[in-house]
């Protein structure tokens, strides 16, 4: 139970004496239903404030069938048609593998590893819902089994079970539901108080083996908060086989049935299919699965997921949910307007900006998921539509022209062909001599060029090995025994343990030449704060040489000697970057430097908007498509009706807003 003050826009009846004392005041303010009443004196007035006491709503998402169906666009979407609402949202990220967290996942295995503020490393969904909720979530946000049976066999090692038979019922189911409960109360949306709504999705499929603890804990949770306070969506596969021609439902019969048997009971069902469901198709389901006709809704193919929100108002989804929790009465029509007109806007760019993606991943576009979606954020606020040419740094290499020169021709092709290159973070030594050939083309030739992370240091090794004609200039990541090591290891860093021991998290930037492009894309602020995830950094003994050459670092941590960004001031756009602006970009507020860089691309008719906020900001994207692109196995794509993904064309690989 939390004290919630809903505003004036909702109603209290009160006894005839309470409304005789509220005449006699000056200020009152009414909200639902009265459970105790407030006075407070400000500036000698009298000021009555009704508070009333309410649940914390929950909406659980889960996925039947097959994984890869959306559960994650499907989370965000209900999330922001309850934003839309006028209600305040949280959301919660279930994944029931034993890591403790995604940090030492590889990308192939499980898409980009998205850093909070706090410094989490978690599942890629997550920065699904802070682009389209525009929250700040925590590392908590994200639930796996390891974190649970750790923060379970922790408190056994204290003595806090007090010699009782630690089992998965109740204590780990019981830990499962306090972890829930706790962190649904901590505010995200930068406002005082808990939300209304707290969303969970539940990773995986309804039947795997490693999620049963997390139903049983949810089944009984839906039971503990009782009804009106809980309400599930199942997002489940209702395919069409091509032979028959006709919509079946047995798959997702089949997929209700274990979610009843294991304790949960759906009150929606949400339908993935290439097309809308027929009539007859959503009676079958009503009658086999107990949902009324009502509550089923179709998530069929689109051109892009901005459709998905509206998807789900067209269809009376948030009527359905309101319902079932109980808040009809203080919810308010959607509102997205705003949204609307992104979704229309983002088929009607034509002139478009090439933007060669330089990495090690390129088979993989979620790999590069967060980096991707600033582009489209940036490029949509400069009315540009994004063409992103992904470029295999190997294939640049010497060793490839000798190999498979026709492979290698094609890459360079790629790189010359680009408005401007781009070369992301990552680990390891694989493509590196090709990323730092795609940043020589760059600076040589003038194109506009950021590189994040290992981007920048990539940078900081060319320059030196051209410029100031250090011929083995190397990262010690790559050459421990270098004799110019321009890229070090961290000293507070660990080389003996993986998971959470980089440089993590929000960290702040000071502008040390404040008349610096990048400064002035900030807004001519003194600071920024960023996203770190690094272990090594620009070697600070060697700063005087670089800049004597011409390279500036005009970004530096508080102690002045940690490298956050450079520029070449000769360059039209020459930035690289030791943090990860891509992690806190948002629709309709894209990354300063990400806008820099599309803008620079077309500095001759773009011009920058005001500090990136956009009117009217919209998406759109495309991908060349030239290496093949594989879905990764906790994939949430939406297959749009033209051939593209979310609008980018990415051969068949699932993206995010």
């Amino acid at each position: 139970m939390h004290p919630q003050h809903l505003g004036t826009s909702a109603y209290a009846t009160v006894s005839d004496s309470v409304t005789k004392d509220i005449e006699e005041t000056e200020t009152f303010v009414f909200t639902a239903i009265v459970n105790k009443i407030l006075v407070q004196e400000v500036g000698g007035w009298k000021v009555w404030n009704f508070i009333t006491e309410t649940k914390m709503k929950y909406v659980l998402v889960t996925g039947g069938v097959v994984s890869g169906l959306g559960k994650g666009v499907t989370a965000s979407s209900i999330g922001l048609l309850l934003q839309a609402c006028g209600l305040r949202v949280t959301s919660i990220k279930i994944d029931p593998y034993l890591n403790t967290d995604a940090g030492t996942m590889s990308p192939f295995e499980h898409g980009e590893v998205f850093v909070l503020d706090d410094g989490g490393e978690v599942d890629l969904d997550l920065g699904n819902y802070e682009r389209f909720l525009d929250l700040t979530l925590t590392r908590d946000n994200n639930i796996t089994t390891g974190k649970i049976y750790q923060f379970v066999i922790d408190k056994e090692r204290k003595g806090d079970y007090l010699g009782k038979t630690v089992q998965v019922v109740p204590h780990i189911t019981d830990a499962i539901q306090e972890w829930i409960e706790r962190v649904a109360m901590v505010p995200v949306d930068g406002k005082e108080g808990p939300a209304d709504v707290c969303v969970i999705e539940l990773g995986g499929t309804i039947g795997d083996i490693e999620s049963m603890p997390f139903i049983e804990a949810l089944g009984q949770f839906s039971y503990r908060v009782g009804p009106g306070n809980f309400c599930l969506v199942h997002v489940s596969l209702v395919p069409v086989l091509n032979v028959v021609g006709e919509q079946k439902t047995k798959p997702t019969q089949h997929s209700v049935r274990v979610l009843r048997g294991q304790g949960l009971t759906p009150n929606i069902l949400a339908c993935r299919s290439t097309k809308p469901l027929e009539e007859n198709v959503k009676a079958k389901l009503a009658q086999f699965c107990h949902v009324p006709a009502e509550n089923i809704v179709t998530l069929y193919d689109v051109p892009n997921i901005w459709h998905i929100p509206l998807l789900l108002r067209d269809q009376k989804a948030h009527e359905a949910i309101l319902k079932e929790l109980n808040l009809q009465s203080i919810a308010r029509e959607p509102n997205l307007k705003e949204w609307t007109s992104r979704t229309e806007i983002s088929s009607t760019l034509h002139d478009s900006v090439r933007i060669a993606m330089v990495g090690k991943y390129t088979g993989l576009s979620d790999a590069y998921l967060s980096v991707l979606k600033a582009l489209l954020h940036a490029s949509v606020a400069c009315h540009r539509k994004l063409v992103v040419d992904w470029v295999s740094a190997g294939d640049l290499e010497d060793v490839t022209a000798k190999e498979t020169p026709q492979v290698h021709k094609a890459a360079w092709d790629l790189l010359k062909g680009a408005d401007g290159v781009l070369v992301p973070g990552g680990f390891g030594d694989r493509g590196v001599q090709g990323k730092i050939l795609a940043a020589k083309y760059a600076r040589e030739n003038k194109v506009p060029f950021l590189g994040i992370c290992l981007g920048m240091q990539i940078a900081v090794i060319e320059f030196a090995r051209s410029v100031l004609g250090m011929i083995d200039a190397n990262s010690t990541e790559f050459d421990p025994e270098t004799t110019s090591p321009c890229v070090i290891f961290m000293p507070e860093g660990s080389k003996t343990h993986m998971g959470g021991t980089m440089r993590l998290g929000s960290r702040r930037t000071y502008f040390k030449v404040t008349d610096c492009k990048s400064a002035k894309l900030y807004g001519d602020v003194a600071f920024v704060d960023e996203r770190h995830r690094h272990r090594y950094e620009v070697n600070p003994d060697m700063i005087s040489q670089f800049e004597s050459a011409g390279l500036s670092f005009v970004g530096r941590d508080e102690t002045g000697r940690r490298m956050e960004i450079i520029e070449l001031p000769a360059h039209p756009y020459f930035v690289g970057v030791q943090f990860h602006p891509e992690f806190k970009s948002r629709p309709g507020k894209p990354s300063a430097l990400f806008l820099g860089l599309i803008a620079a691309c077309r500095r001759s008719d773009t011009s920058l908007p005001n500090k990136g906020h956009l009117k009217k900001p919209v998406a759109n994207g495309t991908s060349n498509g030239h290496f093949p692109v594989k879905s990764h196995q906790n994939g949430h794509a939406f297959k749009s009706s033209n051939g593209s993904l979310n609008g980018v064309y990415s051969n068949g690989n699932g993206v995010h807003s």
